[in-house]
């Protein structure tokens, strides 16, 4: 996708070097819109799926844009390619903008361009709905877009990545295609002069959404703290809670949960042996999958009593206390997490000889009753993707 992105790049700046560029005004204005978005995007990190909503949404109206104050815009897709690329690269320069996101943002852009650019002529008086069925079009390939990235740094299915994309769409990315499409109506009708007008509120919009981005950090950053304090304790080895968030978080992709429901996943895993720090013994290697039913409910029940003390949401609390459950009683979430942690568990007990492999044939003889086969079948297909290796007992 990079090279795709560069060979684009370099024959969008060579021809509008050669054939000279069209409305420099509005390349200006433009470009000056989208470098000023990138300069100010939050700086958050790579699960942030636009960290840069400002500058995308100035790139997808200057790719949309028909007509400037009731003139015709004279701007062609390769002309459109080289501002955008030359605005983001400008703005994000601070930022030491990723690769992935330049190549992204340059795609999709060109792709609207190329897409609503030579069939404007035809629009006439139906401007609006082309405009509307770009919008479709372009958040569709966004989508798959990000899903190609991701699938580059992940293990997971393209079908369980697209699909999570595809969800995702409800939000920021809905919200930007939108604003590109309100800009470059109002463009259309004002002029230049309706830029600045959007950079304003968008700008106090996006710094709100850069302090809700930097809280919730913050507050992820807290949870896994608390949940070290088991294994800073002794109660449980080292990592334990790291691997059961990621391989939770692994499997409930791979089962379709995304958005809220995933967050909840990740921070009841973390926090799932939270309990045994009211324990007088500690159990051996922290590891609760051997023990009996009754002790495992109660260890349960006292984690999630501490988790609704800690001001997490109450469902967080629900997965902890209910992960000892048979898994018929039992949400997704709590399923999931009860059959990762004993993977876990086992997979780093020195008494499973076999290892991991060991440990899954063992989750799959306990199906009948204590974990779900749909789950287990799940995170088999996940550790075959390249999942993580627990650690060794030590």
């Amino acid at each position: 996708m990079r090279a795709a992105a560069c060979a684009l790049v370099a024959l969008a700046l060579a021809g509008t070097a050669v054939g000279g560029g069209a409305d420099p005004r509005n390349a200006l204005a433009f470009g000056l819109f989208i470098a000023v978005g990138e300069a100010a995007r939050w700086g958050a990190g790579p699960q942030e799926r636009e960290p840069a909503p400002l500058g995308a949404a100035g790139a997808l109206a200057y790719a949309l844009l028909g007509e400037s104050a009731g003139r015709i815009a004279g701007h062609g897709v390769l002309q459109t390619v080289a501002v955008v690329f030359a605005a983001s690269l400008a703005g994000g320069a601070a930022h030491r903008t990723p690769l992935d996101h330049l190549a992204r943002r340059v795609l999709t852009v060109a792709f609207a361009a190329a897409c609503f650019q030579p069939w404007y002529v035809l629009g006439g008086s139906y401007y609006a709905a082309l405009l509307l069925l770009m919008l479709a079009l372009t958040a569709l390939c966004d989508a798959v877009l990000c899903a190609v990235l991701r699938r580059a740094r992940a293990t997971d299915p393209f079908a369980t990545l697209l699909r999570e994309e595809l969800r995702s769409l409800a939000g920021i990315a809905s919200a930007v295609c939108a604003t590109g499409v309100v800009i470059a109506l109002g463009v259309a009708v004002a002029g230049l002069w309706a830029l600045p007008v959007f950079c304003v509120p968008l700008l106090l919009t996006q710094l709100s959404f850069r302090r809700y981005a930097a809280v919730r950090t913050t507050y992820r950053q807290t949870i896994a703290s608390l949940a070290r304090a088991t294994e800073i304790a002794g109660y449980t080895r080292e990592g334990h809670a790291r691997r059961v968030a990621e391989l939770s978080c692994a499997v409930g992709r791979d089962l379709g949960l995304s958005g809220r429901a995933l967050a909840v996943l990740e921070y009841a895993a973390l926090m799932h042996d939270i309990g045994q720090l009211s324990l007088v013994d500690p159990v051996p290697e922290g590891a609760t999958a051997p023990l009996p039913e009754a002790e495992q409910r109660r260890i349960a029940l006292l984690g999630g009593a501490v988790v609704r003390q800690t001001g997490v949401p109450s469902a967080v609390a629900v997965v902890v206390e209910r992960q000892a459950d048979p898994y018929r009683e039992q949400p997704l979430p709590a399923r999931i997490v009860r059959a990762v942690n004993a993977y876990d568990d086992l997979a780093g007990d020195n008494g499973c000889a076999d290892g991991p492999l060991g440990a899954l044939e063992r989750l799959r003889l306990g199906t009948a009753r204590d974990y779900h086969p749909d789950v287990v079948e799940s995170l088999a297909r996940v550790l075959a993707r390249g999942g993580l290796t627990p650690a060794p007992a030590g």
